[in-house]
C-alpha cells in the first residue's frame, strides 16, 4: 500500500482530490473528517496541513505527497520534485512599502529587517544577493508587518499581486515560481515501490496532458488533406480513414489545443469538411 500525503483543507485539497479523481483515484472515506481514506487499490492518502507534509515525505511516513513546492524547498528536506500539477501557482516576492525608494534587492540597505513566513528561501535569497538583512520570521499577516515597524520589507506568497497593492506594498523582486508538486524522497526505494511511483507519476501526467487538449474528427474532402494537416497537426499528424461509400470523403481524428477549437472548427468548415464531432480527452499518454 503507497501512502500518498494531501493537503488536509483549502484549495489545494480540493484540486488535489480532483486530480486524483480524473486519474482514476478518487477519495473513498467513511466522513469528511477522516484523517486516512482508500484511493482504490494499492494506494491510501493521508490529510495532513499542507506546511507538513515534506517532514511526513522526507520522514517516510509517506511514499509521496502533493504540497507547494515553496513549503518543500522551505523545509530544506532532500525531496523530489516528480511532477508539476499545474494548480496553486504563486510567486514568493520580496516587497516594499509604495513610497520606498527601493526597485531591486540591490537597493535594500544593509541592516534591513525583513519580515517573513519563509526564513530559509528569504536567508537563500539575500545570500546570493549578498545582503545583510535581519530576518523576523511571522507566523502570518506579513503584509502589515511594515506598517508596525516590525520590519522595513517583506518576503511573501502572491498570486497576482492584489493584496500587496490593497496593503500599501509593490513587489521589487520574485523570489521563487511556486506551484503543487507531487514530492517524494531522494533516498533509494524497493522496485516495487519505485515502480508504483513511476506508474502514479504517468498517471498524473497523462490526465494533465489531455486537459487543454479535444479530440476532433470529420469527415473531409480528400483533395483537401493537405490543408486538414496544417489546421490539425495533431500530435504526429492527423489519422486518416476512409470511409465506407464515402466516396470522395475521407474519416480524420486529431487532438487539437482546447484554446483554439473555435477557430479550428471553423477552419475546418472553410475546407468543406462535414460531421465536425469534438469531445474531451481523459488521458494523454504521449
Amino acid at each position: 500500500m503507497l501512502r500518498i500525503a494531501i493537503p488536509n483543507k483549502g484549495r489545494l485539497n480540493l484540486d488535489a482530490r480532483s486530480l486524483l479523481a480524473d486519474a482514476g483515484l478518487e477519495v473513498r472515506s467513511s466522513s469528511e473528517r477522516a484523517l486516512v481514506a482508500s484511493l482504490g487499490g494499492e494506494f491510501e492518502a493521508i490529510f495532513v496541513r499542507a506546511q507538513d507534509i515534506p517532514e511526513f515525505v522526507a520522514d517516510g511516513a509517506a511514499d509521496a505527497g502533493i504540497t507547494g513546492w515553496d513549503l518543500a524547498r522551505e523545509s530544506g528536506r532532500d525531496l523530489e520534485s516528480r511532477l508539476d500539477l499545474e494548480f496553486g501557482r504563486c510567486r514568493l516576492v520580496l516587497a516594499a512599502r509604495d513610497e520606498t525608494d527601493v526597485r531591486s534587492v540591490a537597493d535594500i540597505p544593509e541592516g534591513a529587517r525583513v519580515a517573513t513566513v519563509f526564513p530559509r528561501l528569504t536567508r537563500e535569497f539575500l545570500a546570493r544577493a549578498r545582503k545583510q538583512a535581519e530576518l523576523v520570521p511571522v507566523s502570518g499577516a506579513v503584509e502589515i508587518s511594515p506598517h508596525l515597524g516590525i520590519a522595513d520589507f517583506i518576503v511573501d506568497l502572491t498570486s497576482t499581486g492584489s493584496t500587496l497593492r490593497v496593503n500599501g506594498l509593490r513587489e521589487v523582486e520574485t523570489v521563487m515560481e511556486s506551484s503543487a508538486r507531487l514530492i517524494v524522497a531522494r533516498t533509494p526505494r524497493d522496485d516495487a515501490r519505485t515502480q508504483a511511483l513511476d506508474e502514479l507519476t504517468a498517471s498524473l501526467a497523462s490526465v494533465l496532458a489531455a486537459r487543454d487538449r479535444r479530440y476532433v474528427m470529420a469527415n473531409v474532402p480528400r483533395t483537401r488533406l493537405g490543408d486538414v494537416k496544417r489546421i490539425l497537426p495533431g500530435i504526429s499528424g492527423p489519422t486518416v480513414i476512409d470511409v465506407l461509400n464515402g466516396g470522395e470523403m475521407v474519416a480524420v481524428h486529431a487532438v487539437a489545443p482546447a484554446a483554439s477549437i473555435y477557430r479550428t472548427i471553423n477552419q475546418l468548415k472553410a475546407v468543406g469538411a462535414e460531421g465536425i464531432l469534438v469531445t474531451r480527452i481523459e488521458r494523454l499518454m504521449a
